[in-house]
C-alpha cells in the first residue's frame, strides 16, 4: 500500500486507487466489481427499518445507537418500500480510511430515475452524503420512494462513493482552459464545441450551467403516482406506459406542475475527459424554486468516446417544481462543476458496459422498456 501513500498526485481518486483501498483493508467487504472509474457502489444489506423520520447522528454517535433510542419497525425486504414512507437500510461496507483521505456520495443515476430520495448517513457525521477525512465506521441509506413503490433486493446498488484527497474544483481560470482543450462542452445537432466565450449565463462559482432542451422529438416523462411496483433486479422489463406519460409541449414552452416528477434533458451535450470528473449541483433560488436532479455525479469519460472521438452526450435531469413553472428553450434548468482527478482512470465511463452510454435525450431507468 505505500504507492497510496507516496504519491504526490491530488484529486479525485481513480479506480485504481479505489480498488488499492479496498485490497488494503480500508474499505471493508465491498465488491471488486462495484469500483466504477471514479466513485465506489455500495450495497444493501438485509438490515432495513420504517422509521417516523429522517436523522442525522450527533458526532461521535453511532447511527444504531440512534436507531436504538427512536420509533421503528424491522422490515423485510420481501415486501415492496411504499411511497412517502421513510427506510433506513445498513450497507454491506464499511470504512477506516487513510487520514488524508475524505469522501462524499451521491445516488445513482437509476436511483434518481425511479423518483427515489436516497440519503448516505454515517456514523458521527452530522452532514447526510459526507465523510470526513480518516472517517471509520458503517454507513447506512436513507430512502424514501416518492411517486412508486419499490422491490430491493439484498447486495443492490443505490449510491456511489467518491474519495478525494484534496480539494479538486477547477477555478474559472482552469475551467476556461478546459473548455477549449477538452471541448466541455458540445451542440447536439451541430456537432460542434462550445466556446467558453459562447456561454453567457454564469453564476460567477466556477459553474457551467445547462439549459433546458425543447427541441428534441421525444421532450421528457412525467411520473404517474401509482401503486405498481418497480422490482429493482428487473431490467428492461416494465412498460412505462404505467409508470410514466410522456411531456407535451405547447406553443413553444413547457409547463411544469408544482410536486409532479420529470424526466427531462440538458440542451447541452456535456463532454467529461478522463482528467477530469464531473457533478450536478443544486440551482439556487435566483433560477426558480425547483429541484433539478437526484443523482449528480458524471464519471470520467461521459461523452468522451473510447478513445476521445466523442461528442459529447446529454444529461438527465430528474425535475421536481416547488411552484407551477413556465420553462422555455434556453432556460437555465442545471448547473455543473468540474473536479481534477488525482490520476487517470485505468477505465473510464464509455469505455465499459452501462445503460445509459448510448442515451440521446430523456432516457427511464433501466428498469423499463
Amino acid at each position: 500500500m505505500k504507492e497510496i501513500f507516496q504519491t504526490k498526485k491530488l484529486g479525485a481518486l481513480p479506480f485504481q486507487t479505489i480498488s488499492e483501498l479496498v485490497s488494503g483493508g480500508f474499505i471493508m467487504d465491498a465488491v471488486q466489481s462495484n469500483i466504477r472509474p471514479a466513485s465506489l457502489d455500495l450495497s444493501i444489506s438485509d438490515e432495513v427499518y420504517v422509521v417516523d423520520g429522517m436523522f442525522l447522528p450527533k458526532t461521535k454517535e453511532l447511527v444504531g445507537d440512534v436507531l436504538a433510542q427512536i420509533p421503528k419497525k424491522k422490515y423485510s425486504l420481501d415486501k415492496p418500500l411504499t411511497c412517502g414512507n421513510m427506510y433506513m437500510v445498513r450497507l454491506n461496507e464499511r470504512l477506516s480510511l487513510p487520514k488524508t483521505v475524505y469522501a462524499y456520495c451521491n445516488p445513482k443515476s437509476t436511483s434518481g430515475r425511479i423518483d427515489a430520495h436516497v440519503r448516505l448517513i454515517a456514523d458521527g457525521m452530522a452532514r447526510y452524503d459526507s465523510l470526513r477525512a480518516g472517517f471509520e465506521g458503517d454507513l447506512w441509506v436513507s430512502i424514501i420512494p416518492r411517486t412508486f413503490q419499490i422491490l430491493l433486493h439484498k447486495g443492490l446498488c443505490l449510491n456511489q462513493l467518491r474519495f478525494f484527497n484534496s480539494d479538486t474544483r477547477l477555478s474559472d481560470f482552469e475551467l476556461e482552459i478546459a473548455m477549449k482543450k477538452h471541448k466541455l462542452l458540445w451542440r447536439q445537432k451541430e456537432k460542434t464545441p462550445y466556446e467558453y466565450s459562447d456561454i453567457k449565463i454564469y453564476d460567477n462559482d466556477n459553474s457551467l450551467i445547462l439549459t433546458l432542451d425543447l427541441e428534441s422529438s421525444i421532450l421528457g416523462y412525467e411520473g404517474i403516482f401509482s401503486k405498481e411496483v418497480v422490482d429493482l433486479s428487473k431490467i428492461a422489463f416494465y412498460s412505462s406506459k404505467k409508470f410514466f406519460k410522456p411531456v407535451i409541449q405547447k406553443k413553444e414552452q413547457l409547463h411544469l406542475k408544482k410536486g409532479s416528477f420529470y424526466i427531462l434533458s440538458t440542451h447541452e451535450a456535456v463532454r467529461v475527459p478522463p482528467s477530469l470528473a464531473c457533478e450536478m449541483v443544486p440551482m439556487d433560488e435566483r433560477s426558480g424554486d425547483f429541484r433539478s436532479h437526484y443523482a449528480g455525479f458524471i464519471d470520467p469519460g461521459w461523452g468522451w468516446g473510447k478513445t476521445g472521438e466523442g461528442k459529447g452526450r446529454p444529461l438527465t435531469l430528474e425535475v421536481r417544481p416547488f411552484e407551477d413553472l413556465v420553462v422555455r428553450q434556453g432556460q437555465p434548468i442545471g448547473k455543473i462543476k468540474f473536479e481534477h482527478m488525482a490520476d487517470v482512470p485505468e477505465v473510464v465511463y464509455d469505455a465499459v458496459s452501462s445503460n445509459y452510454v448510448h442515451q440521446v435525450g430523456p432516457k427511464l431507468a433501466k428498469h423499463f422498456k
